[in-house]
């Protein structure tokens, strides 16, 4: 974990130092050869790991939700991470890269998690629902941060479409992360805290 950080910290800062050798700089070229590429497209792959398992997951926490508002919303939010999985493979296509995931220990992390939280609650509870609400947005909120940095490395590498593609992404994980907290505020909470 640690070489991968000292990777990732070489890359940033060389994206923003004085152009050396044939390496374009992050705004003039697409820098296909630079370590900075490279680590993007890793990072490409980490996440659409982590949006292929997620849609396996999803399913088993609309299985496990006790109120029909929060498994309508997971429904609705395997459909959408299919898309999200799509978009990613298109991001590979212009980056004329192969669609190929890497284990994402994040994703992996925090669907263990939700997984704990559907065996530690009772089935048919709102503290369950509440549980794999907080489950589900702990996802949201990771992939939210995963695809903002990712339109920012894109934007500095001139990757113009990818950043547009990686953009919608972004704006639908948020439109999810909104949505679970209205069904968590709308009445999941309250009936919970009075289980």
């Amino acid at each position: 974990m640690a070489t991968t950080s000292k990777t990732a910290a070489r890359a940033v800062a060389k994206s923003s130092s004085v152009n050396v050798g044939n390496k374009p700089t992050g705004k003039t070229g697409k820098m296909e050869n630079s370590e900075f590429h490279e680590f993007f497209v890793d990072e490409l792959k980490d996440i659409y790991w982590a949006e292929k398992h997620l849609v396996k997951a999803l399913p088993k926490m609309k299985k496990a939700a006790t109120s029909t508002e929060l498994a309508s919303a997971f429904e609705k939010h395997t459909e959408e991470t299919n898309t999200h999985v799509e978009t990613l493979e298109q991001v590979f296509a212009l980056l004329e890269e192969k669609p190929q995931a890497k284990k994402c220990d994040a994703m992996e992390g925090l669907l263990k998690e939700a997984d704990s939280i559907i065996e530690d609650t009772d089935a048919g509870t709102m503290v369950r629902d509440a549980g794999l609400i907080l489950a589900a947005q702990k996802v949201e909120h990771y992939e939210i941060a995963t695809y903002g940095t990712l339109i920012v490395f894109a934007q500095n590498m001139g990757h113009t479409q990818v950043s547009e593609l990686l953009q919608a992404t972004l704006d639908n994980e948020k439109a999810t992360d909104l949505a679970l907290t209205e069904v968590a505020e709308s009445f999941i909470n309250e009936q919970a805290a009075a289980e």
